[in-house]
């Protein structure tokens, strides 16, 4: 990495508008922009105090405290009490300290994570030579900028530069010759990433978007060609000239669905809800059909990615978000078979504390601390490091537990959230994986790329509203 990479105001937390480019950036509040401010005067007084170099301090757990413990004294001023960041006074300067709330040997698994395929078939497509141009990342250094995107950069992202130990490779929405990460290509990425002694760092989605023509049989060649541990879909997705979108609790789609993976032997469906997309499949991307589809089929796990993505207080008249999540569970008597998924909800929810507290505290209060999944929709945002650090270091405040019955977010159940839960779903049993991943060719490769780390702290997704519709343009066209 070059000098000058970590000298042009990157955090090792990232705190700022990025999207995964599934909904128009938010632009930081005034209270989140001194926040970041503080962290930089922070970190350079760390460095400053410790006599290294910024690159150092960065590196260094030290350095992430500095920038939560900042964050966390402007968001106190600024009256946020619902959730904190709170860390040792000292942790800043002294490593033991910073390691006491941010180092844990938490077993990680990462259920949404994405790549695209640098020379797939959905490149013939026009316009798709500019696809991810606008994207921050784009200018990684790369003669053809989709490589920036490419399964490297997300083994370097996810398994060398985050505490991450096992993930999900996950799809966005497309049919067979449109969708920027082909099943075959996600499949020969699990292959590279698997151990020699057969440890699988990587597990696949296969694909359905039913709306589509020849979707539902395309699932039976996908399981055929790879272990599929879980279809993935997108209710809010159509071509345009036909569906908008569809409920999973639906005859024409939704049913036929569910039953086909039955029929697989894949008993667990991932389907995305809360980001719409545009407003077409609006309607679609909301959670009514949640509670109804898994009290009908009890005997199939069903993880809702996003977690419906919304903020606030529970509002038992919201049209949308997370709250209807939870009515649709309530309503159907809250089966047991569903599960939340954090990817880019929590992400985005870090900038604010209050808002990250309500989130969490309504889908523990929901779900319970054993249907709660760790995901980061990594590598749009770049190495889910910072995202693992913010978790680690989060707490909600005895105020808004008492008010609002949120749970205290305890070390089991933080540890529960980050992977134990996630390999319940999946049949994992952690303590035989991580002896068999302390082995494999990955923590190899990791334990050297330690001795000289390079993270590059870098945001990929857009920033502002012209890089994200300048990504829309080309983006929307594909599938």
């Amino acid at each position: 990495m070059s000098k000058s990479t970590l000298s042009d105001g990157r955090l090792p937390i990232k705190l700022d508008s990025t999207s995964n480019g599934e909904f128009e950036p938010v632009p930081l509040d005034a209270v989140a922009l001194y926040a970041r401010e503080r962290a930089m005067a922070a970190v350079d007084d760390g460095k400053r105090r410790l006599a290294t170099s910024r690159r150092a301090y960065l590196t260094s757990l030290v350095g992430a405290a500095a920038t939560l413990s900042a964050f966390n004294e402007a968001f106190a001023a600024a009256g946020q009490r619902g959730g904190s960041y709170p860390l040792p006074k000292e942790s800043p300067f002294e490593l033991a300290a910073a390691q006491s709330v941010l180092a844990s040997d938490d077993f990680i698994f990462d259920v949404q994570l994405h790549h695209v395929n640098p020379k797939g078939a959905w490149r013939q497509r026009a316009g798709a030579s500019t696809f991810l141009r606008g994207m921050p990342n784009a200018n990684c250094g790369k003669a053809d900028h989709v490589e920036c995107f490419s399964s490297g950069a997300l083994l370097k992202d996810v398994f060398h530069d985050s505490d991450t130990a096992m993930g999900v490779l996950s799809h966005v929405p497309g049919g067979v010759q449109t969708n920027p990460l082909d099943f075959e290509a996600a499949g020969a990425t699990r292959t590279a990433a698997n151990a020699l002694d057969g440890t699988q760092r990587l597990l696949l989605h296969g694909r359905c978007t039913p709306t589509l023509p020849g979707e539902l049989d395309a699932m039976d060649a996908q399981a055929a060609q790879f272990p599929v541990a879980a279809f993935k879909t997108y209710t809010q997705f159509g071509p345009a000239d036909g569906a908008a979108g569809f409920y999973l609790d639906d005859d024409p789609f939704g049913t036929p669905l569910i039953e086909r993976a039955r029929k697989l032997g894949v008993r667990t469906i991932a389907v995305h809800k809360g980001l719409a997309f545009g407003p077409r499949g609006y309607e679609y991307s909301t959670s009514r059909d949640i509670g109804p589809a898994a009290r009908r089929h009890p005997d199939m796990a069903f993880l809702i990615y996003h977690s419906a993505f919304a903020l606030g207080p529970y509002d038992a008249n919201a049209k949308a978000g997370v709250d209807v999540l939870v009515r649709s569970m309530q309503e159907a008597g809250n089966p047991p078979n569903v599960y939340a998924e954090l990817g880019s909800t929590w992400r985005f929810v870090m900038r604010d504390p209050d808002q990250a507290a309500h989130l969490l505290g309504k889908l523990l209060k929901t779900f319970g601390e054993d249907r709660v999944l760790w995901g980061t929709d990594s590598i749009w945002y770049g190495s889910p490091q910072d995202q693992i650090l913010a978790f680690r270091a989060f707490q909600i405040s005895s105020e808004f537990q008492q008010r609002f019955g949120y749970p205290a977010l305890t070390p089991e159940l933080k540890r529960k959230v980050f992977g134990l839960n996630a390999a319940r779903v999946y049949g994992l049993k952690p303590d035989e994986m991580r002896k068999k991943l302390a082995k494999d060719r990955v923590q190899k490769s990791k334990l050297e790329y330690l001795n000289d780390p390079r993270p590059s702290f870098a945001t990929y997704g857009p920033r502002t509203r012209r890089e994200w519709l300048a990504f829309k343009s080309i983006a929307g066209d594909l599938p």
